[in-house]
């Protein structure tokens, strides 16, 4: 799992340039819509989450901005 969080509601990351945290209040859960996967963004970077990290963070207070993606590719298999 690529994100812990504490009771206290502040949450750890590990990121390339090493470990981070952040309060829960402070964290924006977005899209990234070439990767088709949710992330949040620390010091210029992204974190990318799976579903369930994502669950977590919203219920810690982390704000959900992220964006529902259609498929448009008459190939798609969606």
């Amino acid at each position: 799992m690529t994100v812990r969080i504490d009771d206290d509601q502040t949450c750890h990351f590990e990121t390339p340039n090493g470990p981070e945290q952040r309060p829960a209040s402070e964290l924006t859960i977005i899209t990234d819509p070439d990767k088709a996967m949710s992330a949040v963004e620390l010091n210029g970077g992204r974190v990318y989450l799976t579903e369930a990290e994502v669950d977590a963070l919203t219920v810690a207070g982390a704000a959900d901005r992220r964006q529902n993606l259609k498929a448009t590719d008459s190939d798609s298999v969606i």
